[in-house]
């Protein structure tokens, strides 16, 4: 279930995240407002596919964006700060362009170093009934 949980927030942080350094990169935005932007767009769309779900059960928008807060807030943040750290600390990935490799690759490590991290805080949450615990309750 952790792993389907953090697979479910790598989904939307991984289309903010993509997005925001994207954006930033093709803008030639400073490191600090591109991670600023990537990971506002995580959260948005972290919390957006979590709410659709959480809406089709029938909840009303208020109590769908609490479960979406309640549901993936640690989740999403965890996984910001690792895949943001990861890029900011390979050598040159925040400043290669959008047709570099180094970019993309480091973006896709980053990606995958924040699920793998992620995973045991999902598993920690999901046990105590918090984080995609309130979500699967509505299914």
């Amino acid at each position: 279930m952790a792993v389907q949980a953090t697979l479910h927030c790598l989904t939307g942080c991984a289309i903010g995240e993509v997005l925001g350094m994207a954006i930033g990169t093709a803008l030639g935005l400073h490191d600090a407002a591109t991670v600023v932007l990537a990971v506002a767009l995580a959260f948005v769309f972290g919390y957006a596919f979590t709410m659709r779900g959480v809406l089709r059960s029938g909840l009303p928008l208020r109590a769908a964006f609490g479960v979406a807060l309640a549901a993936d807030t640690v989740s999403i943040a965890v996984m910001e700060l690792v895949d943001n750290t990861v890029m900011l600390t390979v050598p040159g990935a925040m400043d290669a362009g959008l047709g570099s490799a180094l970019f993309w690759l480091s973006l896709a490590g980053a990606l995958a170093v924040a699920f793998v991290l992620t995973v045991p805080v999902n598993r920690w949450l999901i046990s105590r009934g918090k984080g995609h615990a309130v979500v699967h309750q509505l299914h």
